[in-house]
C-alpha cells in the first residue's frame, strides 16, 4: 500500500506562546513517522514557527500545497491553540486542492491555565470548523473534541482519515462497469451516472447479450474454465450444484473479468440478475 501524504496546516495566534507550536510540529512529525505518514509542511523558516497565522502565511501555505497537490492525499489542521481561523480557510481556499480535511485541537491542561500554557483550542475547533462550513469545505473531526496528539485516541482518528483519504481519491478516478438493463420493477437498483461523473467516478456499460454470447466461445474442457471453477470451489460449497450450472458461472466469470481488464474497470455489477436465473440457469450473485 502506497503511503499516505497530508498537507498539513498548524493554525496560531501571535498572544499565545510560542512553545505550544514548536511542541506540536514535534510530536507530529514523530506519530507521521510512527505510522509511515509523509507530511507536506511549512518550513519553520518559511512563516513564523512554521505555522499560518496571517494572509501571508496562508498565500505561502496554500503555495506549497499547490505545487504538491499530485501527493497530497488529504490535509490535517492542528490546533495547539486558538489558531486563526480565517487564514487557515484561505490556505485551503488559494491552494485549489480538493481532498479530505481533519480537524484537531489539544486539550487545555485545567492546571495549567496561566499565560504561559493557555490554548482555548476548544473554541478555536469551533472557529476554524465553522469557517471550513462557510467556504464549503467539508471536514472530518476527531472522536473527541479535543485531544492530545501523543493519545491513542487521535492515532485511532488519524489511521481512519487516512482510511478515508484512500477511499475518497480513489473512487474520484475509478470506472465502473454495469452490467445489463436495469429490471423495470427494480427502482431500488436506479442510479444517475452524471451525479457519479460529477464526481470524477466513470461507468461503462456492456449488453448482457454480449457477454452471454461471448461465453458460449468457451468450450468445458478449456483450462481457463477449469481453473475458474477451482476458484469457485475454494469460496463456496458447490455440492449439489449441477456441473452444467457450475460451467456456466466459471464461463461468466471469466468473460466478465476479460471484459473489466479490457476497460480497466474496479469494479462492475450485474443489473438484472433476476433475468439471468430465469433465463440462463444460473445464480449471478455467486460470480
Amino acid at each position: 500500500m502506497a503511503k499516505t501524504t497530508l498537507g498539513v496546516i498548524i493554525g496560531n495566534r501571535d498572544f499565545f506562546p510560542d512553545h505550544l507550536i514548536t511542541d506540536a510540529r514535534r510530536e507530529l512529525l514523530d506519530i507521521f513517522k510512527q505510522i509511515g505518514i509523509e507530511a507536506v509542511i511549512l518550513n519553520k523558516s518559511t512563516t513564523r514557527l512554521g505555522a499560518v497565522e496571517t494572509f501571508e502565511d496562508a498565500q505561502k501555505c496554500a503555495g506549497l500545497f499547490h505545487s504538491n497537490h499530485n501527493r497530497i492525499d488529504g490535509v490535517l489542521i492542528v490546533l495547539p491553540n486558538f489558531g486563526d481561523e480565517k487564514n487557515i480557510a484561505e490556505a485551503l481556499k488559494y491552494s485549489e486542492l480538493n481532498v479530505p480535511i481533519l480537524v484537531q485541537a489539544y486539550p487545555d491542561d485545567l492546571n495549567k491555565l496561566s499565560v504561559e500554557f493557555r490554548r482555548d483550542s476548544f473554541c478555536g475547533k469551533i472557529s476554524v470548523c465553522n469557517n471550513l462550513r462557510q467556504y464549503g469545505f467539508p471536514f472530518t473531526l476527531t472522536e473527541l473534541h479535543t485531544v492530545q496528539l501523543k493519545s491513542d485516541s487521535f492515532k485511532n482518528d488519524l489511521e481512519k482519515f487516512c482510511g478515508v483519504c484512500r477511499v475518497v481519491n480513489n473512487l474520484r478516478k475509478a470506472r465502473l462497469g454495469a452490467i445489463g438493463a436495469r429490471p423495470n420493477a427494480f427502482n431500488t437498483v436506479r442510479f444517475s451516472e452524471k451525479l457519479l461523473q460529477a464526481s470524477g467516478i466513470s461507468v461503462s456499460t456492456i449488453d448482457l447479450s454480449e457477454i452471454l454470447k461471448n461465453t458460449e466461445k468457451l468450450a468445458d474442457n478449456d483450462n481457463r474454465v477449469k481453473e475458474k471453477l477451482k476458484e469457485i470451489g475454494y469460496y463456496a460449497n458447490t455440492g449439489g450444484v449441477p456441473e452444467s450450472s457450475l460451467a456456466k458461472m466459471a464461463k461468466l466469470g471469466i468473460v466478465i473479468s476479460d471484459g473489466m481488464e479490457q476497460e480497466n474497470i474496479d469494479a462492475t455489477a450485474i443489473q438484472c440478475w433476476n433475468s439471468i436465473q430465469q433465463d440462463y440457469g444460473i445464480n449471478a450473485c455467486t460470480v
